[in-house]
């Protein structure tokens, strides 16, 4: 009983073996075949997303340029009231929604520029 036990064991554990190592010798083929570059006239089917992906960014970079305009802007705002104003005494409501406004387009840039 101890014997027949022992060789189910030995069967059972080559078999895993011979499995685990077919898995990382059919896994991945260690040489790809290469693509050659495109030749001038030859048509490269992912053009129309490169250009839509490129006029994107392109837009999106017009769009975090005027946004940090408006941010300067904005911060500068709010610089000259808190210079006019004695933030000891009380605190402006219109001083604390232009902070707001601040915020609200700094996070928009930052997510325009994550992408």
């Amino acid at each position: 009983m101890l014997e027949s036990r022992r060789s189910l064991l030995r069967v059972l554990s080559a078999g895993a073996a011979a499995s685990f190592f077919a898995m990382f010798v059919h896994g991945q083929d260690p040489f790809p075949p290469k693509q050659g570059p495109l030749r001038p006239g030859e048509d490269d089917p992912n053009l129309p997303a490169k250009a839509a992906n490129k006029a994107a960014l392109e837009e999106n970079q017009k769009d975090i340029k005027k946004n940090v305009e408006k941010l300067f802007d904005l911060a500068s705002q709010l610089k000259d009231q808190v210079e006019k104003t004695d933030s000891t005494t009380t605190l402006s409501l219109a001083l604390v929604k232009k902070a707001e406004e601040i915020e609200r387009l700094a996070r928009q840039i930052k997510e325009r520029a994550k992408g």
